[in-house]
């Protein structure tokens, strides 16, 4: 068995030998020759692998024609590896050449962090501007979600939602000021929604935090007025009522989007927070919420029933909940 010029054959020792001591001398060819050799292995692996799974039983099967078989495979493997083989050969190679290759040291600094556009943070007397760019008036910091409001709407098609509160992204409101706040504003047209569904009314009132960021973000017209929509409900098939368009992040297969969507208005937070109370005891998706007393299983059960698509939504409206004051 012979093989095509500068392709090692599987008899030649002398080669196998020259490689060893060119490989010493860190040799680029030799190194190259390597490389090659160990693709060698793997291909001849591999079809020993595919002679083993096929048939080979037959009248000129014995151990003499595996063994020619098996060294014929060898020298096949050699052939194709110094041919280009599977490019495993090439990786090798440009791996072991850069082996040794001197460690770059940034003593002074990654080269993209040039001197002269760096910022002045260490300027006296100057601040680092942390927001160049606000939001425009009209579009909420806060959570606006995709409320289901018909009844024959599958919970799957109306349920993305939104980021929690604009305050830390943890559903924790910035002081305990702002809770004070924020309850004292709304807390009696929670407790009238709350007789009407039989939800405390400091479940109501978080939900209605966690929505607008404690009061900070609700969906406003365009000249700047309130829609007074503290619960993020969309203007579905079934309302009649005025309308207002506003940005939302909408969890589409787990992913935010930001789109524009058309949101439900009232003329007073009364209204709302009625409005709200009327969805959930309209609504078949949430009766089993009606009357709910367990701060977790409240938050669970609108997620599940297709209020919010958001996947941390009920962990951050149950902590809301648990830091929300109780009504007297």
């Amino acid at each position: 068995m012979s093989a095509p010029a500068n392709i090692p054959s599987i008899f030649d020792m002398t080669s196998m030998a020259a490689l060893k001591g060119a490989a010493k001398r860190d040799d680029p060819k030799a190194i190259k020759a390597a490389a090659q050799q160990f693709e060698a292995l793997f291909l001849q692996m591999m079809l020993k692998s595919m002679r083993d799974a096929a048939p080979s039983e037959g009248p000129f099967d014995s151990d003499q024609t595996r063994m020619y078989q098996s060294m014929l495979d060898q020298q096949m493997a050699q052939v194709m590896a110094a041919k280009g083989g599977t490019g495993l050969a090439a990786v090798i190679e440009r791996q072991l050449l850069h082996a040794n290759d001197p460690v770059v040291s940034f003593e002074d600094g990654l080269p993209l962090n040039r001197p002269d556009k760096a910022l002045p943070l260490q300027q006296p007397g100057k601040a680092f501007p942390l927001d160049r760019n606000p939001a425009p008036a009209g579009i909420p910091l806060g959570s606006t979600l995709q409320r289901g409001n018909d009844a024959n709407v599958a919970p799957a098609a109306v349920t993305p939602a939104g980021p929690v509160s604009s305050a830390d992204g943890q559903g924790a409101p910035a002081s305990a000021s702002a809770v004070a706040g924020f309850a004292a504003k709304f807390a009696p047209h929670a407790e009238q929604a709350s007789r009407a569904t039989g939800i405390p009314s400091q479940f109501l009132l978080a939900q209605a935090a966690l929505e607008t960021g404690w009061g900070r973000s609700e969906p406003r017209f365009a000249d700047g007025r309130p829609s007074y929509n503290v619960f993020g409900i969309k203007a579905g098939r079934s309302w009649s009522g005025s309308t207002v368009d506003a940005m939302t992040t909408e969890y589409v297969a787990g992913a935010p989007q930001r789109v524009s969507e058309r949101f439900r208005a009232y003329g007073s937070y009364a209204e709302a927070f009625q409005d709200y109370a009327n969805l959930l005891k309209s609504n078949p998706r949430y009766a089993g919420l009606l009357g709910s007393q367990d701060a977790v299983a409240f938050a669970r059960g609108l997620q599940q029933s297709g209020y919010a698509t958001d996947p941390a939504y009920s962990a951050k409206l149950g902590r809301i909940i648990a830091g929300m004051p109780r009504a007297a």
